[in-house]
């Protein structure tokens, strides 16, 4: 699924214009990412929750080359499904 496609669905179920329904779709995803750059989890019951998590800096290797290099600690967003959509979606993980 894409943004176009959710886009799409919030005009035909809800009504709003594709302008409206585009802003909301817009406004809804800044709002989750500036709660994540700050920090904060974002949590939808009964869907899941998104955390930022700190990776330490590691060794690693250049697939190329084969030369040794420490790849640098960095962010990123992990998401974990709630045991709800874990049920809908038949998985247990």
């Amino acid at each position: 699924m894409t943004k176009a496609d959710l886009i799409t669905i919030v005009t035909e179920n809800i009504g709003f214009s594709e302008k409206e329904s585009h802003n909301i779709v817009d406004l809804f995803l800044e709002i989750m990412a500036s709660t994540l750059q700050s920090g904060e989890p974002v949590k939808i019951s009964g869907f899941g929750t998104w955390t930022v998590k700190e990776k330490k800096s590691r060794n690693g290797r250049n697939p190329q080359t084969g030369a040794a290099m420490v790849l640098d600690g960095r962010r990123v967003v992990v998401f974990k499904a709630s045991g709800v959509l874990r049920g809908r979606i038949g998985t247990d993980a």
